[in-house]
């Protein structure tokens, strides 16, 4: 058995953080739900740059939307609903069978509506009605300003994947708005099982005190934290107010690792997924880090402890987590938005370069 499968029967989620035109034409889509046990997808920026910037695959699309004088960011869109809905086709399957618990894809609204909660709000009603998918999530950052937006997206019955989540503080203020975005359903007499994530990013955090800390602590500080935040997590499901809400139908939020690719050439490639496993999580790995994983990949035990021990160390290194925290989801904003607009450069040249050559 494929150590990836194995994490699948462990019961956590194994879900590709990467989206090309190629990989759902190609069929390798499907051979990693196949044989990899692969039952979701994300994407980003980042992720969509990449793939229009480096293939062809998008050309004959642009020039065909080109025709209808499309600007840059509505064509984005347009050719990233093209991917997004047919890799959901694929993972639907998944989804009928777990009852909406698994088989999701993943569209971000524009980086650049970070910090503008009513802006925000009405870009994830507007993808996810253009999606008319049943298993997209909306991603939506876990910024003080995406917080409203999450809890109104929730409550308008869209489904919401929030991301750029880093410290525990950061996740329960997520939690809190998808909560209350339940709550409000509930109030209202609507359905409140609307489903959510909550995605932590992991090895940003070792990225950011490597040069900072002695030699023994390097990459430790992104599981610690995830550490603490499993433990929040699993504390969940067991408050009153999340009772109550169960009790009308409503379903917890998930809690997903995110940024589990090995930055560190030193450390293991697969250093995030086999010390995170856990059931009822899910894990978004790039492609390689999923490559590495099923070849060669073992799991450990279930994430322990509360990684209070190891967050010690790091202070008394002088590491100011909540500081930390705080500056890693900012600049996690502000490279979207750099991405956001190399895309945005990418497609306006090479719809220049497909008008130019008829």
């Amino acid at each position: 058995m494929k150590a990836t499968q194995e994490l699948h029967e462990l019961g956590q989620s194994l879900w590709l953080d990467n989206i090309t035109r190629p990989l759902l034409t190609s069929g390798t889509l499907k051979r990693y739900i196949d044989e990899f046990s692969v039952t979701g997808l994300t994407s980003n920026p980042t992720i969509f740059d990449h793939a229009i910037r480096n293939s062809p695959a998008y050309d004959a699309a642009i020039r065909d939307k080109l025709r209808h004088g499309e600007s840059p960011e509505p064509l984005f869109f347009e050719l990233a609903l093209d991917d997004i809905t047919r890799a959901a086709d694929l993972f639907r399957p998944v989804h009928q069978r777990t009852s909406g618990v698994d088989g999701w894809v993943s569209l971000e609204v524009s980086p650049l509506l970070a910090y503008d909660s009513k802006k925000t709000a009405a870009s994830a009603q507007d993808l996810s009605a253009r999606a008319k998918r049943p298993n997209l999530f909306v991603k939506i950052p876990g910024t003080k300003e995406g917080l409203p937006a999450i809890e109104e997206s929730i409550f308008a019955g869209i489904p919401v994947n929030v991301t750029l989540l880093f410290s525990r503080e950061q996740y329960v203020a997520a939690s809190n708005a998808y909560l209350r975005g339940v709550e409000r359903r509930i109030e209202a007499g609507l359905n409140p099982n609307v489903a959510s994530v909550a995605s932590i990013f992991v090895s940003r955090w070792d990225v950011a005190v490597a040069k900072k800390v002695p030699e023994k602590l390097r990459n430790r500080l992104g599981i610690a934290i995830a550490q603490g935040i499993y433990r929040e997590y699993c504390s969940v499901p067991g408050s009153d107010r999340w009772r109550r809400a169960c009790n009308f139908g409503a379903r917890p939020q998930r809690l997903l690792w995110a940024s589990t690719g090995t930055k560190d050439p030193a450390a293991s490639d697969v250093l995030y997924i086999a010390a995170l496993a856990a059931p009822f999580t899910v894990n978004t790995m790039p492609e390689a880090t999923l490559q590495a994983f099923a070849d060669h990949g073992r799991i450990e035990p279930v994430v322990s402890g509360d990684g209070q021990e190891s967050l010690a160390q790091f202070t008394a290194n002088g590491v100011d987590l909540d500081a930390l925290g705080a500056q890693l989801q900012d600049e996690g904003a502000k490279q979207f938005v750099k991405s956001w607009n190399d895309l945005m450069d990418v497609i306006a040249s090479k719809s220049a370069r497909l008008k130019k050559a008829g």
